[in-house]
């Protein structure tokens, strides 16, 4: 049986654990009459619902072929796969980043992960843990690309950056790796791939000074905020919360630049790192 007390954002097994029953009872199925469609235990499937045992990815499209989930369980399962290469407190971020529909992110003083290239990703692991082994710096490095995987689809999710002068200013790797950087930015935005905003130094406090932040919203499911400080993150998805962060981040959308006149921010910041 689901202990009553279980919270789905403690983990991505949780999460899971926690759509599955959902799901079930959507149906009008106990546990044993699932286990019965998908030829196991109704305690098996309690272990899964109370995230004692990882789904595995058979059992998952066996699952979603009973309760005709259109596939859900299967995705969220390769996204927890996926998300185990994060830090455990990013690990349910990065599972719910790959099934948002819409993302919209606030970075102060870094460039996102997502919008990150591999050479942008380097310098910054490697400023943080100067003592590290080449492997943990190209593990974070591919594991970083593959969540930007995601923009390759050419519609889903719909991705929107306010980004302080500030993230486009630092030279994190030096001046080519910064060029280099920007521009990918600017082929995103020319691509029509994503929408940025720039927040320009020069015009001092700004609505969204507080700390950096992402709300991801879903098609089926209510939307939640991440929020993340050195070494930790949160999610939040009490909705008066996230309601407070939707309305600072349209105030953070009046107070930038325009698309058109960040994107001419963004290059005139490129060609200031130009070799």
């Amino acid at each position: 049986m689901r202990p009553k007390d279980l919270n789905p954002w403690d983990s991505p097994r949780a999460f899971y654990g926690t759509e599955l029953r959902r799901k079930r009872e959507e149906a009008g199925l106990s546990q044993d009459e699932l286990g019965a469609l998908v030829f196991c235990s109704g305690t098996y499937i309690g272990q899964m619902e109370s995230a004692t045992r990882r789904p595995p990815k058979e059992m998952a499209k066996l699952l979603d072929a009973a309760l005709h989930t259109d596939g859900i369980l299967t995705r969220m399962c390769e996204a927890m796969e996926q998300a185990s290469q994060h830090a455990e407190y990013f690990q349910l971020a990065a599972e719910l980043e790959s099934m948002a529909s819409s993302i919209c992110e606030y970075a102060p003083l870094i460039v996102p992960g997502l919008l990150q290239t591999s050479g942008y990703t380097r310098a910054l692991v490697r400023a943080s843990r100067p003592c590290a082994t080449n492997e943990f710096v190209e593990n974070n490095v591919a594991t970083r690309q593959g969540r930007a995987q995601l923009l390759e689809d050419p519609e889903r999710p719909e991705v929107w950056f306010i980004l302080h002068e500030a993230a486009l200013r630092v030279a994190v790797g030096g001046r080519e790796t910064m060029h280099a950087q920007l521009a990918h930015i600017a082929g995103l935005i020319a691509r029509h791939r994503i929408m940025v905003q720039v927040v320009p130094s020069a015009d001092g406090a700004h609505p969204l000074m507080d700390a950096p932040f992402k709300v991801m919203s879903f098609l089926d499911a209510p939307p939640v905020v991440y929020t993340e400080s050195v070494h930790s993150g949160r999610l939040l998805d009490t909705p008066a919360l996230v309601a407070s962060h939707l309305k600072t981040y349209d105030l953070g959308r009046a107070a930038a630049l325009s698309p058109e006149a960040s994107l001419a921010t963004i290059r005139a910041a490129m060609e200031d790192f130009a070799a």
